[in-house]
């Protein structure tokens, strides 16, 4: 089983929708996309992420399928630096406290044990999990059982934060570590490869991380949104 996460196209945050530029990202990158053997489209309900999708869907003559739980997260809490911002405040937390993400216990950490951003890290892992067992793979612990004999590939459309979360879990890594060093681009594309094994355990391997080779010329750069989301 393959996953292929991309991020949304340039947007216009206040309008949810895309910008022209990212228009032609998400064009660009559904003419890239059309090549993998894609089956089932997945979306955050955002209406960035959902325009960006439709290019690729509508590409390949599939439905958009609705992630509810994959729209953009919020983040913030009291007396915490950066509004609590999860990519601004990593870095800080380490330039400024040489703090120890993949050492220390990061959740206990007062800037993460009062910030909201963990309440939509801990639901979309678990919402996932449930899609993951769907598509025939069981999380167990830090394991995943391959219960099925199926090859497939489906695709998520969604946010820097929501997918952030998503890969932070797959992968077994702090999510502010994943914030700081595994940022990516305006429709990059990442993809996870999950071995195909009936009856055994498997782990997943990082196939592609932000490719953004489809938007040269149209790159907008590394961005994230500033203001929290207010769902």
């Amino acid at each position: 089983m393959r996953i292929i996460f991309v991020r949304h196209g340039e947007p216009n945050y206040e309008k949810d929708c895309l910008t022209e530029t990212g228009k032609r990202q998400a064009a660009a990158a559904a003419e890239r996309l059309v090549r993998e053997g894609i089956t089932t489209v997945y979306s955050s309900p955002m209406g960035r992420a959902r325009e960006t999708a439709a290019f690729t869907a509508e590409r390949l003559g599939l439905p958009i399928r609705t992630l509810d739980y994959m729209h953009e997260i919020s983040w913030g809490g009291e007396d915490t630096p950066a509004e609590g911002h999860p990519w601004t405040l990593s870095q800080w937390m380490i330039d400024q406290e040489d703090f120890d993400f993949t050492g220390k216990d990061w959740r206990k950490h007062p800037y993460y044990a009062r910030n909201v951003a963990v309440r939509y890290l801990d639901e979309i892992a678990g919402k996932f999990d449930d899609l993951l067992l769907e598509h025939g793979y069981r999380h167990e612990g830090g394991r995943y059982l391959c219960e099925t004999d199926t090859r497939e590939t489906f695709a998520v459309f969604s946010h820097g934060g929501s997918g952030a979360c998503v890969l932070a879990h797959l992968l077994a890594l702090p999510f502010p570590y994943v914030c700081t060093v595994l940022p990516y681009e305006f429709t990059s594309i990442i993809i996870l490869e999950f071995p195909v094994r009936k009856g055994e355990y498997v782990h997943p391997r990082i196939e592609l991380f932000n490719d953004t080779a489809h938007t040269l010329g149209l790159s907008s750069g590394l961005q994230f949104q500033k203001k929290a989301d207010t769902q």
